[in-house]
């Protein structure tokens, strides 16, 4: 029996890390990549969209299979499939096949996200399992933090193909690790839901599918409407398959809580202002605004840099204010973000953008770690496993599909080119869409947790 906590620490770590990075680095590389491979915008949304599409589908499948056949084996499966894809996606010069590749990059994500924690969870105990979920949660906000910078210096040294195969090659060094550790399994683990796994991830696919292809093709055209009316099916078939199961991979039985509804709607909310908004600013301050990737990426630590330092704060917080009330703040903050943001020009200087950005990253910083347990604490004990991971999905299924809508009205209103003119009244559109949706959202999870018992705060908050 392997058994070597550090190994795992440092494994876990170094793969929690990339995934973010992952995402950011693509984001920050969409203007070149469409330029070196002679892509419209639709070819190299999916880029983003199908590496966030498939590790959102995946993720609870990808768990359940992990308690099945192993954590180590799914993890070590996961890590390959990220690194392999990576490297084929380095050299790729196609954009249809590095699509595909980033799809295959999502898979092996969602295997390795759902696995990493398991394996962390199993190689420590008692404090030192709290102070390594910290470093976990603190190398999540890291890469989230400087994703885009380190995309930027990529770039600007070695091109955009650095972007996925720097985080290969880390992978590799991943997998070197693997023979040291512990394998483990779900004493009673149950059986996989493939029809669950299928209907959603074949219904988000569509959906975003609808909204990617929708202003190439026309909004009107069979293709379009085809795919919103079968996504529409395929979300009634999963509904209706995940009612009648026993085990269920998303338990919809707990969003008749008002309590773990509020939560979720708040976690959705929040990454679906922020996560866009990492995609499509790097292009709006390199192709309008005239920055390098290098300095658009670091702009964009004034959006992320928030989410490493106030995790600790909010534990403060909570023993001074409800939960509850820092929850609907911190939703509330990220839309009045999103509206200051809208002062964003071709002219603007960018130390302009610093106060609406730092405001936003304010109210993510402050959700971050706090919702997460929250969700769990909300459940029964028996079924925190699937409150974690309904949140997650609701997290992920949300962003994803607020990248395509955006990218839709973005693609609109440039005619396809990420470009002025354009490009800054469509941002401005989505900046005031955002803080609309946000502030309802904000209202909404009030009385959602109003309605519901007080939200504990739970003890290790403070010790993120």
């Amino acid at each position: 029996m392997r058994n070597h906590p550090a190994v795992v620490l440092v494994a876990v770590l170094l793969s929690t890390l990339l995934l973010p990075l992952s995402l950011t680095g693509a984001s920050v590389a969409l203007p070149d990549i469409g330029r070196d491979l002679d892509a419209g915008l639709a070819g190299v949304q999916w880029v983003v969209n199908g590496y966030n599409a498939t590790f959102a589908s995946f993720m609870l499948a990808a768990g359940a299979l992990a308690d099945l056949l192993g954590r180590r084996r799914v993890f070590a499966t996961g890590v390959a499939i990220f690194a392999g894809s990576g490297l084929l996606g380095a050299v790729a010069g196609d954009i249809l096949l590095l699509d595909a590749l980033r799809a295959l990059a999502g898979v092996g994500a969602a295997a390795a996200a759902t696995s990493a924690s398991a394996l962390l969870a199993g190689a420590f105990h008692g404090p030192a399992r709290a102070r390594a979920f910290s470093l976990f949660g603190t190398t999540i906000g890291v890469g989230l933090a400087f994703g885009p910078s380190i995309a930027g210096l990529l770039i600007d040294t070695l091109g955009w193909r650095a972007v996925f195969a720097a985080p290969a090659l880390a992978a590799l060094v991943v997998l070197a690790l693997v023979p040291l550790l512990p394998e483990s399994r779900a004493p009673h683990s149950g059986r996989i839901d493939w029809p669950g796994t299928v209907s959603f991830t074949a219904a988000l696919l569509l959906l975003i599918f609808g909204f990617v292809q929708g202003p190439e093709f026309g909004w009107y055209d069979p293709r379009i409407i085809v795919a919103f009316a079968a996504a529409l099916a395929l979300l009634v078939i999963f509904a209706r398959v995940e009612r009648r199961r026993a085990d269920p991979m998303f338990d919809l039985a707990l969003l008749a809580s008002p309590r773990f509804l509020g939560i979720c709607l708040a976690a959705a909310t929040i990454v679906a202002v922020l996560v866009p908004l990492l995609v499509y600013l790097p292009s709006y301050l390199t192709t309008v605004v005239g920055l390098t990737p290098g300095a658009a990426g670091a702009t964009l630590i004034l959006l992320t840099a928030p989410t490493l330092a106030l995790p600790m704060l909010t534990g403060v917080l909570t023993r001074l204010v409800p939960a509850a009330l820092v929850i609907v703040v911190s939703v509330a903050v990220v839309a009045v973000g999103a509206a200051w943001a809208t002062v964003l020009g071709p002219h603007l200087h960018v130390a302009a953008l610093a106060g609406p950005l730092l405001t936003i990253g304010v109210g993510v910083g402050l959700s971050i770690g706090l919702l997460d347990q929250l969700a769990i604490s909300s459940v029964a004990a028996s079924r925190a496993a699937t409150g974690a991971g309904m949140i997650n999905t609701a997290r992920l299924a949300s962003e994803t599909v607020a990248i395509a809508v955006v990218g839709a009205v973005l693609a609109s209103t440039t005619a396809g080119r990420l470009a002025d003119p354009g490009f800054t009244s469509g941002l401005r559109t989505v900046l005031w869409s955002m803080a609309g949706v946000a502030l309802a959202a904000a209202v909404l999870v009030a009385v959602l947790v109003r309605r519901a018992a007080p939200l504990p705060v739970p003890a290790t908050v403070g010790r993120r």
